[in-house]
């Protein structure tokens, strides 16, 4: 049986413990089997490719983005236990006051997470990924009252452990705080080797067991290993654009997606959990084109519909193109992205009220919340 790493005695919270130090990538003694990955590899790579090109039957790819970061940010904070919806986050969006305040924070903080990498990793001065813009990252995921008190953007300076409600009855304990730094510095030099033997996913879904077994941070690990995913996709070439939201597939089989992750460390199983991500991979990004069939049909079929309506004016018409990045808004709302008058803006909401494309849901005269409900609810049956 492969050992994939060593045990440590040491001490935490009065209890001696025994903590898990990995040994560096990629898996050795013996390496890790081809034959084990070339199928599924090949088709995740065709699943990848394949929603690579139908993000063009949209005419902005920032519609995909915009539902696609989104979901991944809620889905990767459902795997937490946060209980924010996809509707939350567009109410949030839309100014609305709500009362799982908290519980948005933790997702619309993920996302400004994701954003900093992304534009770093886009920028020629840009941090690449790095140690530091992990931390960068950590540092606005844990932002607010949540984070406080878990050392928002730096590394642990002491011992964690994983389930149980103390550490002699841990599931897991991670290295010792001493051993972070230089396993992370490890990691890097894993990520950014320049003659790589294995292929892009393949790494990948190591680059992320390795992150969840050091554990860096005193919370946040999963998410931050998650949003790791993501940004080497995109790095790697696999993907033009974060298109595909993985947290979906981990979120369904969070209950096989633990137990791969446990048995790479305890049985040396790099095999079986190589081959659930690919095939996680594959499932996610076909699912994700589907979805943007489904969008692309839904938008266009609304599109033409108003295109042959009467009375339809040029403010009513660019304010439809702008429903996929606003699905939820007030009427001010609208009228700032259209820069235009408020009862200008409030014809154009009407029109597209009598169409059936809007709906209001407060019920109120001022005020008032317009939703594109059929977009939303496509967006939210696809979780």
């Amino acid at each position: 049986m492969r050992t994939t790493g060593t045990y440590v005695n040491t001490t935490t919270l009065g209890e001696a413990v025994q903590a898990f130090v990995p040994h560096v990538l990629p898996p050795a003694d013996p390496p890790l089997a081809a034959d084990s990955y070339t199928a599924t590899n090949h088709r995740a790579e065709m699943a990848l490719a394949r929603l690579g090109g139908v993000a063009g039957l949209v005419p902005s790819v920032d519609w995909l983005l915009y539902s696609a970061i989104r979901k991944e940010a809620l889905l990767t904070s459902q795997i937490e236990g946060t209980q924010a919806t996809l509707t939350d986050l567009f109410d949030d969006e839309a100014g609305q006051v709500l009362a799982n305040t908290a519980d948005v924070e933790e997702v619309t903080n993920y996302l400004r997470a994701f954003r900093l990498v992304r534009d770093n990793l886009r920028s020629e001065a840009g941090l690449p990924i790095s140690v530091r813009l992990l931390c960068d990252a950590h540092r606005l995921l844990l932002d607010g009252a949540r984070g406080a008190g878990k050392q928002p953007g730096e590394l642990r300076r002491s011992q964690n452990w994983i389930g149980g409600a103390r550490p002699g009855r841990a599931a897991f304990v991670p290295p010792p705080p001493d051993k972070v730094p230089e396993l992370l510095a490890d990691l890097e030099r894993f990520i950014h080797d320049p003659a790589p033997l294995l292929p892009p996913l393949v790494r990948v879904a190591l680059v992320h067991v390795q992150f969840e077994t050091i554990h860096p941070f005193l919370d946040g690990n999963g998410r931050i290993g998650r949003l790791l995913i993501a940004a080497l996709l995109e790095q790697w070439g696999l993907l033009p654009e974060p298109l595909v939201y993985l947290s979906g597939y981990l979120k369904q089989h969070q209950a096989e997606y633990y137990r791969r992750l446990s048995a790479v460390r305890t049985d040396g199983d790099w095999e079986g959990w190589v081959g659930f991500f690919l095939d996680g991979v594959e499932t996610a990004a076909t699912d994700a084109e589907r979805g943007i069939v489904a969008m692309a049909s839904l938008i266009n079929a609304d599109r033409k519909r108003l295109l042959a309506a009467p009375r339809v004016g040029a403010v009513a018409l660019r304010l439809f193109e702008l429903l996929p990045l606003m699905p939820r808004f007030t009427i001010e709302q609208a009228r700032q992205k259209l820069d235009t008058t408020f009862p200008t803006a409030t014809a154009a909401v009407k029109r597209l009220q009598e169409l059936g494309m809007l709906s209001e849901l407060t019920g109120q005269k001022k005020n008032r919340l317009f939703s594109y409900g059929a977009y939303v609810e496509l967006l939210a049956g696809s979780l």
